[in-house]
C-alpha cells in the first residue's frame, strides 16, 4: 500500500475483532495523541520497543483501533519523521552563507533524531512523501540552488546528506544500547582504543600502529561536523 492509500485508508472505520470486547476510552484518540505517545516511548525505551501493541497499551486501546489513524508500522513511521522535520527552523536562502546554513539543518535534524533512540532507522529507505519532510527538501534545496549548485548535484546531495544524518544518529543509538547491555563491540576509552592499535604488529600494521592517535582522535560530532564540511565542499 502506498502513502497516498495509506492516508485514504486514515478515513475508514478501523477493522473489528470478532468475537472480541471493544476497549473503551472516555475520549476519542487523535492522530496528535498516537505520535506524542509514540515518541515518548521511543524517548524513554528506544525505537525498537515502539510496536502496535505497545503503543495500543500505552494509549489505553485496543490495537485495531489505532488503524483508524495508522494503517500500519510504515505509515506510523512517516507521522513520526514528519513531526521531527516540522520542528526544523528552515531559512531564508543566503547565496553567501549557503554552506552554514546546509550544516545547521543536518545539525538541526541530527539533534532531533538524538533525543529519540533509533528512530532515524525509521528515515531510512522511506520516500519523503509527509508534508513535512517534503518542506525540509524544499527548503534544502532551496540553499542550495541559491548557493550555484546544480539541480540534479543538489538534488543527490540532499539524499546523501539526510542519509548520512540518519546512519551516523543510527549508529550512536546501537552503540548506546550495546553499552547498556555490556556488549560494547569497542571500549569507550580512547586510552584503550590507542593501546589496542599500538600493540598490534607493526610489521603488518605500520599505518595503524602509527597513527592511532589520528584514528582516535575527535568526538563524535567532531566527526559530523567533519564528514558534512567534506560533503558540502565536495558540491563545488
Amino acid at each position: 500500500m502506498n502513502a497516498r492509500e495509506r492516508r485514504a485508508a486514515r478515513h475508514q472505520p478501523p477493522p473489528t475483532e470478532a468475537g472480541a470486547r471493544p476497549r473503551r476510552r472516555k475520549d476519542p484518540i487523535t492522530v496528535e495523541q498516537v505520535v506524542d505517545t509514540a515518541l515518548g516511548i521511543i524517548a524513554t525505551e528506544g525505537y525498537d520497543a515502539l510496536t502496535m501493541r505497545r503503543l495500543s497499551a500505552a494509549l489505553d486501546t485496543g490495537p485495531a483501533s489505532l488503524y483508524a489513524h495508522v494503517v500500519n508500522k510504515a505509515d506510523l513511521d512517516e507521522l513520526l519523521i514528519g513531526r521531527l522535520c516540522a520542528r526544523l527552523t528552515l531559512p531564508a536562502p543566503d547565496p553567501a552563507a549557503w554552506r552554514e546554513q546546509i550544516r545547521a539543518l543536518c545539525e538541526q535534524l541530527r539533534d532531533q533524531y538524538l533525543k529519540y533512540p533509533g528512530i532515524s532507522g525509521a528515515a531510512l529507505a522511506m520516500a519523503p512523501t509527509d508534508l513535512e519532510t517534503v518542506r525540509v527538501g524544499e527548503g534544502m534545496l532551496a540553499v542550495l540552488l541559491a548557493g550555484g549548485i546544480a539541480p540534479q548535484r543538489a538534488a543527490w546531495a540532499i539524499d546523501a546528506l539526510l542519509l548520512y544524518v540518519a546512519a551516523y544518529c543510527l549508529e550512536l543509538s546501537v552503540a548506546h544500547r550495546r553499552s547498556e547491555q555490556g556488549d560494547a563491540v569497542w571500549p569507550a576509552d580512547r586510552d584503550e582504543l590507542v593501546r589496542r592499535f599500538t600493540a598490534l604488529p607493526a610489521e603488518t600494521f605500520p599505518h595503524t600502529t602509527r597513527h592511532a592517535a589520528e584514528l582516535t582522535a575527535g568526538t563524535g560530532h567532531d566527526r559530523f561536523d567533519f564528514t558534512v564540511g567534506l560533503m558540502i565542499d565536495g558540491l563545488t
